[in-house]
């Protein structure tokens, strides 16, 4: 499906994984210009969206999303470049230990929280106060004056499988969809959509170096419905949906890509 898609694209996270293909997915739709954001290298991404559209503009950015002067910094740079910002992907995120409550150190539960939850808050914090001073790109119902997703996980909505006891990570995921309700609630009446995803497993590079026979990981895998992993591909093409015109009524929605994982 197109979506037809026009606009400035802000991507934490955008140096590997679900960030950078949704980046290639919302270039193949039609956006042209993006700020893209990690603490690693972001230049891989950027020159695989040349060859998707030699007329790309790319702002390269290093962010720490837990550091609240450098997201202000970004969004303002990314305004400065482009002139507004359409479509944000909160998408930085760490997975933690994968320890059980009575074995995580509060250093290492709070350090997960503070990327994963506190880092979105500010991302969105700052992306809503942009969106607040712009028009919509249509004068249509259907248009919005900005749409941001939140990549929450599968582990938002239901707890970890015991063989992956990912507290920490389960708990700042829950809590992305909790800030994406309330924040979709206060700001869908003055034109900014908010929405979350809610990817399963998803076939990473780093994910696939542990898939082993017997693997914890290779174990999870059969779990789902589909018996497989999601490609990147997929969870990115989700992205690109739920910033188009196509999702235009869906409001605080968390969307499910995890092969029927969750329903069982």
């Amino acid at each position: 499906m197109a979506f037809a898609l026009k606009g400035v694209a802000y991507i934490t996270g955008a140096g590997s994984g679900i960030g950078q293909y949704a980046a290639y997915s919302l270039a193949r739709q039609g956006v042209r210009s993006f700020a893209l954001l990690d603490r690693n290298s972001v230049s891989n991404t950027a020159s695989e969206l040349k060859k998707i559209a030699p007329d790309v503009s790319v702002l390269e950015l290093e962010l720490d999303v837990a550091s609240e002067d450098a997201v202000n910094n970004s969004v303002d740079q990314t305004v400065k470049k482009f002139g507004r910002l359409d479509y944000a992907l909160n998408n930085a995120g760490i997975g933690g230990a994968l320890k059980t409550t009575d074995q995580i150190p509060k250093d290492d539960f709070e350090r997960v929280l503070s990327v994963n939850t506190t880092g979105v808050w500010l991302c969105q914090r700052a992306q809503i106060r942009q969106m607040l001073t712009q028009d919509k790109l249509r004068d249509s119902p259907r248009s919005y004056r900005g749409s941001i997703v939140n990549t929450a996980s599968m582990y938002g909505i239901l707890g970890p499988s015991l063989n992956v006891p990912s507290t920490a990570y389960a708990t700042s995921k829950h809590a992305v969809i909790g800030l994406t309700r309330a924040d979709a609630i206060a700001f869908a009446p003055k034109g900014i959509k908010i929405n979350a995803l809610c990817p399963g497993y998803v076939a990473t590079p780093l994910v696939m170096s542990s898939m082993n026979v017997g693997s914890v990981m290779d174990d999870e895998r059969v779990k789902v419905p589909v018996q497989r992993l999601a490609t990147m591909e997929e969870i990115g093409d989700c992205v690109s949906f739920l910033h188009s015109e196509a999702s235009s009524y869906m409001i605080g929605a968390s969307l499910v890509a995890d092969g029927g994982f969750t329903i069982q």
